[in-house]
């Protein structure tokens, strides 16, 4: 793609609303940052071939997160067992019923939003699951996708970054009104395709000030930007839905190459359901 012209940016919009996943495209690529949240582009390229085959699996990730809420709720898992259409929604169901994580005697808080300020920007955040016993919670992660990051990355993500603040920030709502230490909590990713390889991550003082930090810095960097270079990292292409129109490539690249975490989906306020609020 030929050089980009200065772009509008957030031009003082203070109405944008960051997430994980509009953090993480940034980190990643400011250019598709800026096609997926502020041109709001939708182009149809794939994500990773054979197509058919990866949208099967995106269908059946959305349907399993589904079930699990259900589950969490209360609905028996043999009647949740009847929605299971394909092996591998079969496959992860059995692991889940099988070798889910003991939640007796936690407070649980399934499809949990939480919003918080940085700075005069809202950051919002959408958890598959707080559980919270005797004032400390865990916040669980499920992840459906073939390939198991190491904890190192994971712990990298601004995923684990923003859920772990963002439950300390504002997540008070959520323990009888009191807020939450940062060594109280805990990001918890369990693999449906490796039951028994659950990712457990700590967090303390030290982390939650470092990642408040960089939060306001990288947003305070993203709202003042007019330019949205593309990546360095071409490896980074294979999987965009945004390849062909930088001239990054047309071929999607193998689904069995793709990480759950590059895969993840914008979040949205219309995404949060129940929303826990925290000024700035």
């Amino acid at each position: 793609m030929a050089s980009q012209s200065p772009h509008p940016g957030l031009a003082g919009n203070q109405e944008f609303t960051f997430s994980q996943s509009s953090l993480q495209d940034y980190a990643d690529c400011p250019r598709r940052f800026q096609l997926r949240y502020l041109d709001r582009l939708v182009w149809p390229s794939v994500e990773a071939e054979p197509v058919s085959e990866g949208e099967g699996r995106q269908r059946d990730a959305l349907l399993f997160h589904r079930m699990v809420q259900q589950h969490l709720l209360g609905t028996p898992s043999h009647i949740l067992g009847a929605m299971r259409k394909s092996a591998d929604l079969g496959r992860w169901w059995a692991n889940y019923v099988d070798a889910s994580p003991s939640l007796a005697g936690f407070s649980l808080h399934p499809e949990q939003g939480l919003a918080a300020y940085v700075d005069d920007y809202r950051l919002v955040a959408k958890y598959d699951l707080v559980a919270i016993r005797s004032g400390s919670a865990e916040i669980y992660d499920w992840k459906t996708h073939a390939r198991k990051p190491p904890a190192e990355r994971l712990a990298a993500r601004w995923q684990t970054r923003i859920y772990r603040a963002m439950l300390v920030r504002a997540g008070a709502e959520l323990n009888g009104g009191r807020a939450l230490k940062p060594r109280e909590v805990t990001m918890v990713y369990w693999f449906a395709e490796f039951p028994s390889e659950t990712v457990r991550l700590a967090y303390d003082e030290n982390q939650y000030q470092r990642d408040w930090a960089a939060l306001g810095f990288l947003i305070q960097e993203i709202a003042a930007a007019h330019q949205f270079p593309m990546t360095e990292d071409r490896s980074r292409c294979r999987f965009c839905v945004y390849r062909s129109l930088c001239d990054r490539g047309t071929q999607a690249g193998p689904l069995q190459e793709l990480d759950d975490e590059l895969s993840e989906q914008p979040t949205t306020d219309a995404d949060l359901g129940p929303i826990a609020e925290l000024g700035s």
